[in-house]
């Protein structure tokens, strides 16, 4: 049975609990790693600047100031053979999405998925940017 390792864990920990919530109800029977929850002002701009996001500080929603927890989680599939995390397996990521957004609903968590901003299930209009790894709470 998939867990989070070390890292996934301490990343997590930067997430507002309804975010944990939901990937812990998932990591059982999906295997994937926790990439960022909360980011810091540096790690923010250096994301902006090489196109990771589309935000400067403090405008993402991964930039919690205070309290200091994460509204926003990116995420990846993680396979067993090297390399982990394959950026270019849309499928697998698509799939994690449904995974994650149906524990969601049963928890009560409302979230915005990255690969579908506008929520219509239509990923073929590409609501930019498409962030198949990017899950946030709505507010």
């Amino acid at each position: 049975m998939p867990s989070f390792g070390t890292a996934s864990l301490g990343r997590i920990e930067t997430c507002h609990p309804e975010i944990q919530e939901v990937c812990f109800e998932v990591i059982p029977v999906y295997d994937f790693t926790v990439i960022w929850g909360r980011r810091g002002e540096g790690p923010q701009d250096e994301a902006f600047a090489n196109g990771f996001s589309n935000v400067p500080w403090p405008e993402s929603k991964h930039n919690a100031i205070e309290p200091l927890l994460s509204d926003a989680i990116d995420i990846a599939p993680w396979f067993t053979a090297r390399p982990h995390i394959r950026w270019d397996h849309e499928r697998e990521f698509i799939q994690l999405s449904g995974y994650i957004l149906m524990a969601a609903a049963a928890l009560g968590v409302e979230l915005t998925w990255g690969g579908d901003w506008d929520s219509d299930r239509d990923l073929y209009d590409r609501n930019l940017p498409f962030d198949l790894g990017h899950f946030e709470r709505k507010k």
